[in-house]
């Protein structure tokens, strides 16, 4: 494969949002299966393009790729692997490796956030986020609420008729925030994203009164009672109005608050 269709399709992960591992053999000495220089791109469902030569190495840097994604480490990393001692191989060659992730959201994505909605609250808290070191994905179903939306290098937007459906691709790191047009489809979201990761805060919309009917309905459906009620709702902070404005402030105040303990 040449290079310039390999960058494309590094590129085209990049726009996507798609998190992944760029792998390089920067340097091979003695009996290798491949040259220094040969690259692939590894995503969370394994080995996307390219290749380091096949066999034991490549399925070790695959392996060590998987573990970088799933701990959503954004800092490089350099191996320097003898085949025989540290690969399991016959031959007598070294390898060393350059292993560079690039998390979901885009390049550098360390805090990604998901919203799921595109409404009136939505509407201001973008113009918030969108200054701030995040990489921002808003999902909807409506593309006349979507177009709405400022446009930037960081913000992503998707149509999903179905957006409990792209929970599985969310990186295990992000924030999540419900803010859909009612409960029916905030409900799917929050059941999925429980059931399935452990994302470090998850905030829905609404009032008490609805946390407590979204937590009988989520052990109803089979979480566990602990389980069901690691959500924040009201998401937000408790100052300001209900004004659409001031509620996005509360958010973007609680996201940051929440972001910052992470770093404690």
């Amino acid at each position: 494969m040449n290079h310039t269709t390999f960058y494309e399709q590094l590129v085209a992960l990049e726009a996507e949002g798609t998190a992944f591992v760029f792998v390089v053999l920067a340097e091979s000495l003695g009996s290798t299966p491949q040259d220094s220089g040969a690259k692939m791109l590894v995503t969370t469902a394994g080995l996307y393009t390219g290749t380091i030569g096949g066999g034991k190495v490549e399925a070790q840097a695959i392996a060590l790729a998987a573990e970088m994604l799933q701990s959503g480490t954004v800092t490089p990393r350099y191996v320097n692997w003898t085949l025989k001692t540290d690969v399991g191989m016959t031959c007598g060659g070294s390898v060393k490796l350059y292993f560079e992730p690039h998390p979901a959201g885009g390049v550098g994505a360390a805090w990604p956030i998901w919203i799921f909605g595109a409404g009136h609250v939505v509407q201001a808290l973008v113009p918030v986020l969108a200054p701030l070191n995040c990489q921002v994905t808003i999902c909807d179903p409506r593309p006349e609420w979507l177009d709405r939306l400022p446009r930037a290098a960081n913000l992503r937007y998707v149509r999903a008729e179905q957006p409990a459906d792209l929970v599985p691709q969310i990186p295990d790191h992000a924030f999540i925030l419900c803010l859909t047009k009612g409960h029916a489809s905030d409900r799917p979201v929050l059941q999925r994203a429980l059931a399935e990761k452990k994302f470090p805060f998850i905030g829905v919309i609404g009032s008490d009164a609805k946390a407590e009917i979204l937590r009988r309905e989520l052990i109803a459906a089979g979480l566990p009672p602990e389980r069901a009620g690691q959500f924040h709702c009201p998401v937000g902070l408790s100052f300001g109005n209900n004004q659409p404005t001031e509620i996005a402030l509360s958010i973007a105040a609680q996201l940051l608050a929440e972001r910052d303990k992470l770093k404690r």
